[in-house]
């Protein structure tokens, strides 16, 4: 049997969706345009931290929390949310994340080319993540 690899999935993912620069992504910020969402795990945003004002919704529930028909359904989420730009550890996971969510239907909606390495090594402010 022979399956499609996961780095396969991402590159098919990668020519269907806009992918952001830090640079970018900076300026849709100050110009207050755009929602950042962390898709990593909770454990990673305890061990790491998140990048300032972004929005958590981890990668096996983002479907389910912005989807209205889905008993998971968060409208607090998405609740005065702007273009989503979603970002993961390195851009692997949320290149797949924002696939899914343009195939749902969202159209405002990239994720950031290099993930949270590349926001923090951009100068991205890191917040602690507290657990509750």
């Amino acid at each position: 049997m022979s399956i499609k690899s996961s780095q396969t999935l991402v590159e098919e993912a990668q020519k269907k969706i806009q992918s952001l620069s830090p640079v970018e992504v900076k300026s849709l910020i100050e110009k207050k345009e755009i929602t950042l969402i962390d898709v990593r795990d909770i454990r990673e945003l305890w061990k790491e931290g998140t990048i300032e004002n972004s929005k958590h919704i981890p990668r096996g529930m983002l479907e389910f929390w912005l989807d209205p028909e889905s008993s998971y359904y968060k409208a607090n989420k998405i609740k005065d949310m702007k273009k989503m730009v979603l970002f993961c550890a390195i851009g692997l996971r949320s290149a797949l994340a924002t696939k899914s969510l343009i195939e749902m239907g969202f159209q405002n909606v990239a994720h950031v080319d290099g993930g949270f390495d590349a926001l923090k090594k951009n100068g991205f402010k890191v917040v602690n993540k507290e657990k509750k």
